[in-house]
């Protein structure tokens, strides 16, 4: 069972504080373990996106620091009924403890290392984002960056083994569709990327389209990004590849907000957004994987799951948006992906 503690929990590694958590050498530092550098990198993380958005909103995001029973526990930032934002909510999670079969076997059907069918001692680390803005212009934006790691017991030599790797990306969902928002986030993720390897940003993006996709509408939830899941490569250029898009959201964000937060629109408008927004809550209820963990895992805090769903939504029966209208535009495009970038290079 999760509990709201005004007292630091006991981490593996980094201890929560409401305290600034400062840039050091530790991101750097190919000498300390993973788990203790991907935790700082996700405290920081929170740290700067929050104060970005504060920024641009003027309203503060709630702290709330928990703790998890089973162990481990995270911080919490929520910033519900803003003057820019409806609901937006940032969650850092460091837990550790015994995953149940019924939880690990979605991953051994993913993974082949895992032993099937049985509980497993794990650790996860990692930062969850998702922002829903008042204004229908301005889109919703989602972000999870994370470290999981499994002991699967002894290897062949009778040494402890565990098996680690990394899951995340970063996605966009407009109600309105602006191309040149579009093709500014996936640019800005692809640059990251590609410093890593220029196979990766198109690799992610088809993934990124199929993964958030709502089967039984036969439609996308927005205009994609970049995800991926089960990646093993855990070497130093692939952690500082997350960092650097850990650390590009506001980057990709706040001048796409500051752009659309004013914009005028109608109340028809607004209707279309509530109903996207019930898109958004059909895929993370049924489909998300994160979702489905968090609620199979023992002790998780339900509060921040259902962190992702919007304030507001609305359900229409039988609605369909008007022929020539932005709205129609706009669900076109979920309905077939674009490739954004070589959009912007046709003429």
């Amino acid at each position: 069972m999760a509990t709201t503690s005004s007292a630091s929990p006991e981490f593996l590694y980094h201890p929560l504080s409401e305290d600034k958590v400062s840039k050091d050498s530790i991101e750097f530092d190919t000498s300390a373990p993973l788990p203790k550098r991907m935790e700082h990198v996700i405290l920081r993380v929170q740290d700067e996106i929050c104060a970005g958005i504060e920024a641009v909103d003027g309203k503060k995001f709630r702290t709330d620091k928990w703790e998890r029973e089973g162990g481990g526990g995270g911080r919490s930032r929520i910033l519900q009924d803003g003057n820019v934002m409806e609901k937006a909510g940032v969650a850092v999670s460091i837990i550790n403890g015994t995953l149940p079969a019924a939880a690990a076997q979605q991953m051994t059907e993913r993974n082949a290392e895992l032993p099937p069918g049985k509980d497993l001692p794990f650790y996860v680390c990692g930062i969850s984002l998702v922002m829903h803005p008042r204004n229908p212009m301005a889109p919703t934006i989602h972000l999870n960056y994370r470290y999981f790691e499994i002991d699967v017991g002894q290897d062949e030599q009778g040494n402890p083994k565990k098996v680690g790797w990394f899951g995340g990306g970063a996605d966009l969902t407009p109600s309105f569709l602006f191309e040149e928002d579009a093709r500014h986030f996936h640019t800005v993720y692809k640059t990251q990327l590609d410093k890593r390897d220029p196979t990766w940003y198109p690799k992610m993006k088809k993934a990124c389209d199929e993964y958030f996709y709502i089967t039984h509408r036969k439609e996308h939830r927005g205009i994609g990004g970049f995800f991926f899941d089960d990646l093993t490569d855990t070497s130093e250029e692939t952690f500082q590849c997350i960092r650097n898009c850990a650390n590009s959201m506001l980057d990709a964000y706040v001048p796409i907000l500051k752009l659309r937060k004013d914009m005028p629109y109608t109340e028809e408008q607004k209707e279309w957004q509530q109903i996207r927004r019930g898109r958004y809550v059909e895929f993370n209820i049924m489909y998300d994987r994160g979702t489905k963990f968090g609620l199979l895992t023992p002790g998780s805090r339900v509060e921040s799951i259902m962190m992702s769903l919007p304030l507001t939504a609305r359900w229409e029966y039988m609605h369909s948006p008007k022929e020539e209208s932005w709205e129609l535009k706009t669900y076109k495009v979920l309905q077939h992906p674009v490739d954004w970038l070589k959009v912007e290079s046709e003429p």
